[in-house]
């Protein structure tokens, strides 16, 4: 039984890494009110089930229809249920023809575990529009390197839409034009004697860049280097945010990806929020030290402080559209629209 199961997941594992060659970019349909919203939990679970019927809520307020996936309240310690549980969720979801998005429910820790058991073939047949952010990075780049489908770094359901989160997640997603900003700090309406503070853009390296975008959470996207789910870095702009995380490992991570020849294929780097990213105790480098240090000398345009990551006010980035970014703008522009 073991042996077969081993067998089965070599299996899928081989066939994730055929699926990468010659994929075109398929863009799901634009969402909006009346359509049917899938939940799921590809990772893990809210501690309590009041917490899930609070994100069916927040869909519904879109004027969304909600449709639970199967296993959304199981649990498993810290994941939302077994493994093979989860990929059948997301699997069903996208099969299921009656489902327009996939939103889900939380981050946390477990959707590299489902990648050997999603069904690419059928994902790649049936697209539409896939969400989620942190712990989800896994699950948006491995189906955009797989399938060609533009997946979205964006709000959970489980989380309150701030106006800002609000505006961009419709400006993306619901009225698609091309030739937007992405990820631009809400407007300070300055006052004598006072200056933006905590959403300061800062250039690290100056120029212009053009390249499709890949990226996430750091943590997660480390975690898929030399898998066959990682994205193809090859004139990518790489996007990154994190949480919780002190500098010297931020430090580590970006190393790990420059030894892994990387970062060096990249047009250009955004570094959204490193929300709790503080050092607990010296002597630490800051974290604006770590990225000028990591990301300065790579000859390609670098800008950090946009709206990604675990905050208020967030973005949504679409994985696999065509951008431009230009750090003398301090701007990132989605050159394309990522539905149709």
């Amino acid at each position: 039984m073991v042996s077969a199961i081993a067998s089965a997941f070599s299996s899928r594992v081989a066939e994730a890494a055929s699926h990468q060659q010659g994929n075109k970019i398929i863009k799901p349909r634009r969402l909006s009110a009346g359509n049917t919203v899938g939940l799921i939990a590809p990772s893990s679970n809210s501690w309590e089930d009041h917490e899930i019927h609070f994100a069916m809520d927040i869909l519904r307020s879109f004027g969304f229809k909600v449709k639970a996936g199967k296993h959304l309240f199981n649990r498993y310690g810290y994941l939302a249920g077994q493994d093979q549980n989860r990929a059948d969720d997301v699997n069903r979801m996208f099969a299921d023809k009656s489902i327009d998005a996939i939103i889900c429910l939380r981050g946390g820790y477990g959707s590299p575990r489902i990648l050997p058991f999603l069904d690419y073939e059928m994902i790649k047949s049936n697209p539409k529009v896939l969400m989620g952010y942190s712990d989800v990075t896994a699950l948006l780049n491995s189906i955009f390197t797989n399938t060609g489908l533009v997946t979205f770094h964006g709000p959970i359901a489980k989380q309150n839409f701030s106006e800002y989160t609000v505006a961009n997640f419709k400006k993306v997603l619901f009225t698609p034009k091309a030739n937007i900003e992405l990820a631009t700090p809400p407007i300070f309406e300055a006052m004598e004697g006072q200056a933006e503070k905590d959403n300061r853009l800062t250039v690290i390296s100056e120029g212009k860049a053009n390249g499709r975008l890949i990226g996430g959470n750091l943590s997660l996207i480390v975690k898929l280097v030399a898998s066959p789910y990682e994205p193809d870095y090859t004139g990518k702009i790489l996007f990154l945010e994190d949480v919780g995380e002190a500098p010297y490992r931020v430090d580590g991570m970006l190393t790990h990806l420059r030894l892994a020849g990387r970062l060096n294929k990249l047009t250009g780097i955004v570094f959204g929020k490193c929300t709790e990213c503080e050092a607990s105790s010296p002597p630490s480098l800051s974290m604006e030290q770590v990225l000028k240090d990591r990301l300065g000398d790579l000859g390609i345009p670098v800008l950090t402080g946009v709206m990604i990551g675990h905050i208020e006010d967030m973005s949504t980035i679409p994985v696999g559209v065509m951008a431009s970014l230009d750090t003398v703008q301090r701007k990132l522009f989605m050159d394309e629209t990522a539905v149709s």
